[in-house]
């Protein structure tokens, strides 16, 4: 076992707020576990199990009295709901049982990716819960399982033999503690087939699921790449608004994520191709763009992390100039670039592209990150100019 980060953060949200905790995230990120731990001597009611569901079936009522709601306690009685949208009106169950009993009661829900699906569909539970996006590992949160009070934290060094295991392995739980090739191919290969037969055959309206599976290979080996709709959609043999839907729908199910260019123009923006990041970067078989995808779901794991600890808003975008100039991902902070990331695998010589973007958004720090470069014990925060910094030192600033 590993600790996580959002033991502690669903810990000093429980504490902190009457809000139900909605956690959602990808297949086998760890979600269930992460929730048991934090709702330590909670009740425990899955969707999956069926005498649990006949519970939920008779109602609020039934399920406060079985949690044993009625009895006096030192402090709120905890209950987490696993898979609970497969029930077709989870919402207005959920609805009733916090709004008779949210003072004596705490309540997480999570499940498959599918909850963050189902959440999209007109939100009945407005203003009654809080959400919290689950990642894979990451350096930062295996150096530091606990949540800072600031954005960027002390430079931590990390042993190569972890450092190579998580490039290597993935973040996600059981391949990454497993550290075996042959489990891991085997694991990654499962949770794909079950993402695309069972998660898009249960949610989705799609039938060409054949078609479909060439579309994530595709993507699987254009991961960081500019995404090409019309190209795209080509290669499959579907119309481009099929293709768009088909990314949407991948997206949604957590099998990757878009990184739009930033212009303070947000038509611009939008009209703008995007880039296209899977989730696990180890299922990416060359070497730069896992790289590039390596650092892509580390700072798409900060920026949610910053958000739904609430401490402002964040983007995760790339640059791109009409002269074809780009760097590789711009953090943006309550929409205000505040820090260009530049991948490097090596080299000394600083990418002429920083400068130029620097100066052109007014970004407060620019890093070159390159994998080689052994860990150094200062902050990349301090330097305001562009610099080269250790891949290692700027991600164990990262949640």
């Amino acid at each position: 076992m590993v600790a996580r980060l959002y033991e502690a953060v669903l810990e000093d949200h429980l504490r902190a707020h009457r809000q139900m905790a909605f956690v959602s995230g990808p297949r086998q990120v760890g979600k269930t576990t992460s929730c048991q731990s934090a709702a330590r001597n909670a009740a425990y009611l899955s969707w999956d199990d069926q005498d649990d569901r006949r519970l939920i079936l008779r109602g609020p009522a039934a399920v406060a009295e079985a949690i044993g709601l009625e009895r006096l306690r030192d402090e709120p009685r905890r209950v987490v709901f696993d898979e609970i949208h497969k029930y077709a009106r989870w919402r207005t169950f959920l609805k009733g049982l916090f709004d008779k009993h949210s003072a004596d009661l705490r309540i997480i829900v999570t499940g498959s990716s599918r909850l963050d699906v189902y959440r999209r569909g007109g939100d009945s539970l407005m203003g009654r819960y809080l959400r919290y996006r689950m990642h894979p590992l990451s350096v930062g949160e295996l150096l530091r399982p606990t949540p800072g009070r600031r954005e960027v934290a002390p430079p931590q060094p990390m042993d190569d033999r972890r450092f190579k295991r998580l490039l290597e392995h993935g973040g996600f739980p059981e391949p990454y503690l497993k550290a075996s090739r042959a489990f891991s191919n085997r694991w990654k290969r499962l949770r794909l087939d079950q993402l695309v037969r069972e998660d898009v055959r249960d949610l989705t309206r799609i039938t060409e699921i054949d078609q479909l599976e060439v579309m994530v290979a595709i993507l699987l080996a254009t991961s960081g790449s500019v995404l090409s709709y019309s190209n795209l959609a080509k290669e499959v043999n579907v119309s481009v608004d099929t293709a768009r839907r088909w990314v949407s729908t991948l997206t949604m199910l957590h099998q990757g994520f878009l990184v739009r260019p930033w212009f303070k123009n947000v038509r611009k923006s939008l009209r703008k191709e995007p880039k296209w990041y899977v989730r696990d970067w180890s299922m990416v078989q060359e070497p730069g763009h896992r790289l590039e995808t390596f650092v892509a779901c580390h700072l798409l794991k900060a920026v949610e992390t910053w958000e739904d600890l609430g401490l402002g808003r964040y983007e995760l975008r790339y640059l791109r100039d009409r002269n074809k100039r780009e760097v590789d991902f711009a953090v943006i902070r309550d929409s205000e670039p505040w820090f260009l990331v530049e991948v490097k695998t090596s080299g000394t010589s600083l990418s002429p592209q920083l400068r130029h973007f620097q100066q052109q958004t007014g970004a407060v720090h620019a890093f070159q990150a390159q994998l080689d470069a052994p860990f150094v014990a200062t902050s990349a925060f301090r330097r305001r100019t562009p610099t080269v910094v250790p891949l290692r030192t700027l991600l164990s600033q990262l949640p």
